[in-house]
Order: C-alpha cells, then structure tokens, then sequence
C-alpha cells in the first residue's frame, strides 16, 4: 500500500510539472503573438512609408519608334529606411503603380484610433498600358509579408499568418465590416516619367496614393548624369 501511495504521488508531481510547462508555452506564445500583432499593427499605422521614382536612362528606341525608359524604384519602410532598390525598363513613360489600399471608417480615423487611424495600402504592380504588348511587374504577391512592413528578428509562422489574414481582412467584405474597414480597393497611380525629376509616392491617412513631382535640385544633376 505503502509503494501505490508513493508511485501516486510521483505521478502527481509528473502531471504537475507537465501542467506547468504547457502552461508557460502556452502563455509564452500568447505574449509573442501580443507583441508580433502590436508590431504589425504600428507598420499598418505608420504614415512616413512611402517610395521614390527616379528615371535612370531615357532614350528614343530607333527600331520601336517609342521612348525607352528606365526607372528606380525606391522603397522606404516604416522607419524611413531604404529597401533594395529596383529597376525597371518600358517602351514609353506613362507608368502606373498598382496599390491595393485600405481606408479605415471616418469615425476611426478621425479619432485617431491607434491600430486603424490610418490608411494602409500596398505595393502591388508597377506597370505600363499601350499598343498590343502591356509591360507589367510584380512588387507584391497575394499572401506575401510585403518588404517595407517586415518585422526585422521576427522567422516564425505567426507573422505569416497575421498577414494572410490581414489580406482576408482586405478582401473580403463581411470581414471587411466587422473589422472597421470602410473600403478596400485597387488603385493605380501614375503620370509621366521624364528625367530630371524625382517623383515620390505618399500614402494620405484617410484617402489613396499621390504622385508628387519635384525638380532634381541643381547641385546634383551633373553627378547623376556623369557631367562635370
């Protein structure tokens, strides 16, 4: 009797400790799930993401007919710092961005609400309709952790799962209601692209993406163009 009193208390002991430690993984992965969401919900919120466009090489194609132009395409992330950047190459200047963007009700962007106070949007396809050839490239896949809102540090699976549901969220309209979103759309900025401008891409907190245009300042034309 005395040798079942004992292996009952061990067994006790045992199912106490594995109580506790699925406990502790249990309550650990809720606060790294807090902190990953929290994360993601400040880069949702930020308004200083935003890219540049500088155009590269501008040249008339003999055998097109049609200007050829070369773009770079600046990312900046929510710190304000650059991505990799990227260029691009179009018969022609007329180039549009493709952005799948997200406006929060009035009611929340006008009181600032901290996860929804803020239009969100993404980069999506940068792009060039006209004649029989269309010349599009992706920026962003469907489902995919765009660059200018990774969490740096962050390799687990729950920051891929926020995002998937985030693009449910986006797209879907019941969804879409019950999470406070007024309207989720794809829009299409563009304009013409000529050399000797820089055209940056801002996001406003409750409307769409602006193109703004400015002159390249005087002090470093001659160093972009080679010219001294």
């Amino acid at each position: 009797m005395k040798i079942w009193k004992q292996v009952f208390s061990v067994f006790i002991w045992i199912f106490l400790v594995a109580a506790l430690v699925s406990l502790f993984v249990w309550g650990h992965r809720k606060v790294e799930e807090k902190r990953v969401l929290r994360a993601v919900i400040d880069r949702l919120s930020a308004d200083s993401r935003i890219a540049e466009v500088l155009v590269t090489q501008s040249r008339y194609d003999e055998t097109t007919k049609q200007i050829e132009t070369t773009i770079k395409f600046l990312e900046y992330d929510v710190d304000a710092k650059p991505l990799p950047p990227r260029y691009f190459t179009f018969q022609g200047n007329i180039i549009q961005f493709q952005t799948l963007v997200v406006r929060f009700q009035d009611k929340l962007v006008k009181a600032g609400d901290k996860a929804r106070g803020k239009s969100a949007y993404l980069f999506l396809k940068v792009f060039m309709l006209g004649g029989k050839v269309n010349q599009i490239y992706d920026l962003t896949m469907a489902d995919e952790i765009p660059g200018g809102y990774k969490i740096p540090g962050v390799t687990n699976e729950i920051e891929k799962t926020l995002w998937q549901e985030f693009w449910k969220y986006a797209l879907d309209p019941k969804m879409r209601e019950r999470a406070g979103i007024k309207n989720a759309q794809i829009e299409a900025p563009g304009t013409m692209f000529v050399p000797g401008t820089i055209y940056t891409l801002r996001i406003e907190h409750d409307g769409g993406i602006r193109i703004d245009a400015n002159p390249i300042p005087e002090i470093v034309k001659g160093e972009l163009t080679g010219q001294r």
